[in-house]
């Protein structure tokens, strides 16, 4: 009996363990189950709060995409800015240099006409200067004369103790005798051993008369003149001798007459002797 009872509590303890057992394992459970309810229960939560971060993730990337698409449009304008800047300044640029070669041109452009401006002037003064030495150079002492002295003055010339009017007719006579060539001044000066100042003067003299002409021209590097006739003055020199004047026969003389000058003896006799006065009168 007591074996029995014994049995039976054992039983009984085996039954209450057994029992305690599985009312933890039933506690498990449904604490599990609890558990996976209440995990049921957060996953919509969380699926929403993910899809909504999800949503602000995106929302925050194609607002960071759309800023960095801003900074990099504005990048651009800025870059494209800049090359406009650049150009508009490298345009400026070349302008400005274009500016200053042409006003390099033209300041160079002006220089060089201001320096052959200056060499013309300069060639000009030159050619006014060596003109002028020349003209110096072939200027004359009768030029000299002639502008010191009135036309009367010198046709008023005369040379002390020295009668003017047989020195103008013998000198006349003497440039004649060379009829059309002429002779140079200062031979003729020397033939009449006359200085070069007072037969210069003479020259001038009879050239105002209308006795001569003057030539200048340029002899042994020198310039001097050429004397030429142009009239004889009226002398009574060439007549002083003549027969006629005293010929007793003066009445009857005619061309065409018995007596004529053609075959008169005393015209002939007389004619010789003058042409060998004027010889000797040229050779001295």
């Amino acid at each position: 009996m007591e074996n029995n009872s014994d049995f039976m509590v054992k039983k009984e303890l085996v039954s209450a363990a057994k029992l305690k057992k599985e009312l933890e394992l039933a506690k498990a459970e449904l604490a599990i189950q609890k558990k996976k309810a209440e995990t049921k229960k957060k996953e919509p939560k969380k699926k929403e709060e993910a899809k909504k971060k999800a949503i602000a993730k995106k929302k925050e990337e194609a607002k960071k995409k759309a800023i960095a698409k801003k900074k990099v449009i504005a990048k651009k304008k800025v870059i494209a800015k800049k090359k406009v800047i650049a150009k508009k300044k490298a345009i400026a640029k070349k302008k400005e240099e274009a500016k200053k070669k042409a006003i390099a041109k033209k300041k160079e452009e002006a220089k060089k006409k201001e320096e052959a401006k200056k060499k013309e002037e300069e060639a000009k003064k030159k050619e006014e200067e060596d003109k002028k030495k020349e003209e110096e150079a072939k200027r004359t002492y009768e030029e000299e004369l002639e502008e010191q002295y009135t036309d009367e003055q010198i046709i008023d010339f005369s040379i002390d103790k020295t009668d003017m009017d047989k020195l103008v007719n013998k000198v006349t006579e003497m440039i004649a005798s060379y009829e059309i060539k002429g002779i140079l001044q200062n031979i003729l000066w020397r033939k009449l051993k006359l200085s070069s100042r007072d037969g210069s003067r003479l020259a001038l003299k009879l050239e105002k008369m209308g006795n001569i002409t003057r030539e200048k021209i340029l002899e042994n590097g020198r310039w001097t003149y050429l004397l030429l006739i142009k009239k004889i003055p009226i002398s009574t020199i060439s007549i002083e001798n003549s027969p006629c004047l005293i010929c007793p026969v003066e009445g009857k003389c005619s061309t065409d007459g018995e007596i004529s000058p053609k075959t008169c003896q005393y015209i002939e006799e007389w004619v010789l002797a003058d042409s060998k006065s004027k010889k000797r009168y040229e050779i001295n």
